[in-house]
């Protein structure tokens, strides 16, 4: 594989694109350390002690959210945004035939849509953000002046994130949203391996169960590759065709049903619905409005329903399960697949085209996301019951970072392949 990216580089096309990616990498580290002034470091801190969804949002910023920068929402508005975009083609017809016939123009629209709906986001968490800092006493200045400059200065930052993430994608390799997702998780490892190496140092996790949880940990990863690449090959042959005076014999190809259509979304999801209420409700409480029926929930979820309780998992797992159907359906449809099938004159060999192929595609796809979906809510939960019971909780082994990176990865390796396919080298995974 190293020779191969040797290779890879001595292509001027290909080292012009990896260089403009590293130099978006050091925009982006640089960004981490423009932080926002008259900020009580101490009272944030303590701030970001209050919940978990601090901490995940602070792991997938890079750190940028632990030091208050600019950029400490992260990308996350502009992920939302084309999350709901997303769902919002199903459901809105206009958009529907937009994005399927609008063509490069319609791409261009809902591309702006997407735009204009991550500045409202954007605005909405970095107000709901700089009001709970304010109330909990981490800005010195606590005019409203200094509060709007908070709320434009991180909605600027997001912004900037955005354009950053256009460009790598156009001048770059690879999709330029999810390498800045990718860096900003993979920033935050150093961190976490010296904070592993002093624990282990001092005795706070024996070597036994440190290289065991560095065995899982490579057994995880291993087990996402394939979750990545895994696929249903479904049949399919092609009818002749005569063009003109000529007749074109029938082949067969076949179509790829990948393992995994939901990704990382179902999780992304699941553990929002999680985590948000309790922080919210948590926030409520560190500002002392938290009375009566309000009171009584939060202690309730703070008793029974803290993340490593059993409670919590089982409905992390079966939020992961459910949300995981519920995307594959609107990433995969099968109708459309079969009319295209029917309009280009081909067939799945011993299913009729029209109704029949739509369920027996139904009946294949529903298959392989039982399988994913089980994987995947396992994937969820299988983390922190190993740091607990391994006793190594310096090391932050989310499922979400680990989707997120093996599959980014992933995809940067495909894109690079596909450049060089002209130039007949060799892949970096042999097959």
């Amino acid at each position: 594989m190293l020779n191969n990216l040797r290779a890879a580089l001595l292509v001027p096309e290909i080292r012009k694109r990896v260089g403009f990616v590293l130099f978006a990498f050091s925009w982006f580290i640089f960004m981490i350390h423009v932080q926002l002034p008259d900020v009580n470091q101490a009272a944030w801190q303590r701030v970001l002690s209050s919940g978990a969804f601090f901490n995940l949002l602070g792991f997938l910023s890079g750190g940028a959210l632990q030091r208050l920068s600019v950029i400490a929402m992260g990308i996350t508005p502009f992920i939302n945004a084309s999350i709901i975009m997303q769902l919002m083609t199903v459901v809105l017809p206009q958009l529907e035939e937009l994005a399927k016939k609008g063509g490069e123009e319609g791409r261009k629209r809902i591309g702006q849509y997407t735009r204009w709906l991550t500045i409202v986001l954007a605005t909405v968490q970095a107000t709901f953000m700089a009001n709970t800092m304010r109330a909990n006493g981490v800005f010195y200045d606590t005019s409203m002046a200094y509060l709007i400059f908070v709320v434009l200065a991180m909605v600027a930052g997001t912004m900037f994130l955005m354009w950053l993430g256009e460009q790598i994608t156009d001048r770059g390799i690879g999709n330029g949203v999810s390498l800045i997702i990718f860096i900003g998780i993979v920033l935050r490892y150093p961190t976490y391996v010296a904070q592993t190496y002093s624990s282990a140092s001092q005795g706070g996790v024996s070597l036994l169960n440190l290289v065991l949880y560095i065995l899982v940990a490579i057994i995880i990863m291993v087990s996402i590759v394939f979750l990545y690449q895994g696929q249903r090959r479904v049949p399919v042959q092609q009818a002749r065709r005569v063009v003109g005076r000529k007749m074109f014999a029938g082949r067969s190809t076949y179509i790829p049903l990948r393992l995994n259509n939901a990704g990382v979304i179902s999780i992304i999801f699941a553990i929002s619905i999680l985590l948000l209420p309790q922080q919210a409700l948590s926030w409520i409480a560190r500002s002392g409005s938290a009375t009566g029926p309000l009171a009584a929930v939060s202690n309730w979820l703070n008793v029974y329903f803290a993340p490593n309780s059993l409670l919590y998992n089982v409905v992390y797992f079966l939020l992961v399960v459910i949300f995981t159907f519920f995307y594959s359906s609107i990433v995969l449809n099968t109708r459309d697949v079969a009319d295209n099938l029917k309009k280009s004159g081909s067939f799945i060999p011993g299913i009729r085209p029209g109704q029949p192929t739509v369920d027996y595609l139904n009946k294949i796809l529903y298959r392989i996301t039982t399988a994913a979906a089980i994987y995947l809510g396992l994937l969820a939960v299988l983390p922190s019951a190993l740091q607990q019971g391994l006793s190594v909780t310096t090391f932050y082994l989310g499922s979400t970072s680990l989707l997120i990176v093996v599959g980014v990865a992933l995809d940067t390796i495909n894109q690079i392949e596909a450049r060089l396919a002209m130039r007949d080298y060799k892949g970096f995974i042999k097959r």
